[in-house]
């Protein structure tokens, strides 16, 4: 078998593609060389969700992808008491999920992307509403829809730099989604401007 980390993008690749018994095998695998890892036993519950309902399956591995990579092992362990406490209800879970994402918001000084969004809508442009919180406020996002959308305003108002920072820090998770790949194309046909404020 490959190492670890090659495993766990192919199933991560899997998943994406719906695939979900072959993403389960691929996780599984994994999980039989660290039993005790919660994070491949979340992965595992995902492709059950998923081959019931994709749209959640997929809603839900997107949140933990995400909330993963901003809360580490916090997330990890209110994520496993969520599944631990589900009974079937995939609506209850979401509602769960999303309490949990908004207590982390509030504790890291953040602002969800909807009120993010609701403040560009107030301010008449993405630039101005960015540069009032970007020393101040990190914009939480929770869904690979909110981070093409989040990544490619930076790009298109010209925040290149903040833009890499965003894309490199999500590498990890997302590095086998064709949408970052464009990403980083469009940001390779711009100059970085290292002073963007």
């Amino acid at each position: 078998m490959h190492n670890i980390e090659e495993t766990l993008t192919q199933a991560h690749t899997l998943f994406s593609d719906h695939q979900y018994d072959k993403a389960l095998f691929l996780y599984a695998q994994v999980l039989s060389l660290d039993p005790t890892n919660k994070t491949y036993q979340v992965y595992c519950i995902f492709c059950d969700i998923g081959s019931e309902n994709p749209e959640k399956g997929q809603s839900l591995f997107d949140f933990f992808t995400v909330a993963q990579d901003k809360y580490k092992e916090h997330a990890v362990k209110e994520v496993s008491k969520i599944i631990e406490a589900y009974d079937g209800d995939i609506e209850q879970l979401m509602t769960l999920l999303k309490t949990f994402s908004n207590q982390n918001v509030e504790a890291l000084d953040a602002i969800n992307y909807k009120d993010f969004e609701d403040l560009v809508d107030q301010r008449g442009s993405f630039k101005i509403a960015f540069q009032d919180i970007m020393f101040s406020t990190k914009v939480a996002i929770s869904s690979k829809e909110e981070f093409y959308n989040f990544v490619g305003q930076l790009i298109d108002n010209n925040f290149e730099t903040t833009a890499y920072h965003y894309l490199d820090g999500f590498n990890d998770y997302f590095k086998y989604d064709q949408q970052v790949v464009k990403l980083y194309d469009r940001l390779g046909n711009k100059p970085i401007d290292t002073n963007a404020k």
